[in-house]
């Protein structure tokens, strides 16, 4: 599936750069598909998706091959260039149309309530600001429209949260492709007017010690029905 961008067709300035960052999460990644359960947790994020969807922030693409058959098209967001680029070869593969398109999650480069459904899964951690992303989600989204979310953030006791907020002050954004431990992804939805769903916690990975980054949600959030 070919690259495109909106406008000119020139592909723009990448409004994200860690290459080398891109490259360990592009290996981590798959091997956390079987060690870490993700490939499960995939399965459920995607499960009941249907019609148009957008994905923002699909990385290198391992969620393309869990997209159910009632899904009619992909658009994919994915500002980093290393893993745009193996996200194309990933919708080369995938069993719905997809189409990988440059882009941040602030400024999606797509029409206004166009999308049945939207998937953000670990993103909301690291775009650069998550209220008006959040606001961009629910412009593209139409009205009723879900929001399939699968997120790390804050959790854990009291010394843990300690722990996650003094890491986002100093090494784990630069390390990490600007990815912050504490955000509440459940309070953000909730503030940016979304309706909330089901959703569950989720320890990642599911055995083993619990880490900064192990504290996720799983779930689904609607835009509110215009009456």
């Amino acid at each position: 599936m070919p690259l495109r961008s909106a406008g000119s067709g020139k592909l723009p300035r990448d409004p994200v750069h860690h290459p080398l960052f891109a490259r360990c999460y592009a290996r981590v990644s798959v091997a956390a598909e079987s060690r870490a359960g993700m490939a499960g947790v995939r399965k459920r994020l995607l499960a009941q998706v249907s019609g148009r969807v957008i994905e923002i922030g699909a990385g290198n693409g391992l969620n393309f091959a869990h997209y159910p058959g009632t899904v009619s098209e992909v658009v994919a967001i994915e500002p980093e260039r290393t893993l745009r680029r193996l996200a194309v070869d990933a919708a080369l593969r995938s069993g719905v149309p997809v189409d990988v398109v440059p882009g941040a999650a602030e400024a999606l480069p797509v029409k206004s309530e166009a999308f049945d459904a939207v998937v953000v899964s670990l993103v909301l951690c690291s775009v650069r600001d998550l209220p008006r992303a959040l606001a961009e989600i629910r412009r593209v989204l139409r009205p009723g429209g879900a929001v399939r979310f699968f997120e790390h953030g804050r959790g854990g006791g009291q010394a843990m949260r300690l722990a996650q907020r003094a890491l986002d002050r100093t090494v784990w954004p630069p390390l990490s492709g600007g990815c912050h431990l504490s955000r509440d992804p459940i309070a953000a939805l909730r503030e940016a007017g979304f309706e909330l769903g089901p959703y569950r916690q989720v320890l990642m990975p599911e055995k083993g010690p619990k880490l900064p980054s192990s504290y996720c949600v799983l779930g689904t959030a609607w835009r509110p029905a215009e009456s």
